[in-house]
């Protein structure tokens, strides 16, 4: 099998990269930096093919269709993306555009493209890296939790359509709590909350993947919260995930 990984130089994109060469499937690794993509390739023990491209440019996207589409591609993983911590106003406006045009635009446009070939032969996995943040509203996040709703509803939405047509192609959608990588420094968060393991993280990611479940949250505790916030009001969520955010940047 052949994987292609987005967000593959660093954290969870690099381990499920590792996770995905254990079980023998060849990969080709996107990102921005090429140095740090060749880094992780020489990691790994299979065939590896790597592409520098910025994603939050829209023709980039479509150039690595363009690039990857005739290589048997059978596993697409959307990883790429990052987060904007502060208030909605106070947040510069360029950095809150370009974190949607990576964490929602090129995830749409890919999943789209490959799953397009997938279904027509009618097999392939895809996986989008959303969060457990995609079931909340995120006060002094709000960008970023917006777009993980995104992912996570077009991901469950897309199952469901292809479930009624009994296609064999899965969609699975990874929404992890707060884990071990670079996200927090690029966010701009100050202290961080307890965080899981990214190795642990990508591989419980990648068995629920073959297994075929559409929502893999890895943390017991992450998937209770997410239970039990369906029986609370929606404001009173709100304000405990500001109050857990706050902590965030404290100094």
């Amino acid at each position: 099998m052949k994987a292609l990984v987005t967000g593959a130089s660093y954290g969870i994109g690099r381990d499920i990269a590792k996770e995905l060469a254990e079980r023998g499937c060849e990969l080709i690794l996107c990102a921005r930096s090429e140095e740090k993509l060749r880094e992780v390739a020489k990691e790994l023990s299979v065939p590896v093919r790597v592409i520098a491209l910025d994603l939050s440019r829209e023709e980039n996207c479509f150039a690595l269709y363009e690039m990857t589409k005739n290589d048997g591609v059978d596993i697409l993983v959307n990883n790429a993306g990052f987060g904007v911590f502060g208030k909605f106003c106070e947040a510069p406006l360029e950095k809150q555009i370009n974190l949607i045009d990576l964490n929602v635009r090129s995830l749409h446009i890919l999943m789209q493209l490959f799953l397009k070939d997938f279904r027509a032969r009618g097999n392939g996995y895809i996986m989008n890296v959303s969060s457990v943040a995609g079931f909340f509203a995120g006060p002094l996040m709000a960008g970023y939790y917006a777009s993980k709703n995104y992912v996570t509803r077009l991901s469950e939405a897309v199952a469901e359509e292809l479930r009624r047509e009994k296609s064999q192609v899965k969609i699975s959608v990874l929404c992890p709590g707060p884990v071990k990588t670079g996200f927090n420094a690029r966010a701009g968060v100050k202290h961080n909350l307890h965080s899981a393991d990214s190795a642990e993280t990508a591989r419980a990611a990648v068995h629920g993947m073959f297994a075929g479940k559409l929502l893999v949250t890895p943390s017991c505790g992450y998937r209770t919260l997410v239970f039990l916030s369906r029986f609370l009001p929606r404001a009173f969520v709100t304000r405990l995930v500001y109050f857990l955010q706050r902590k965030k940047g404290a100094n």
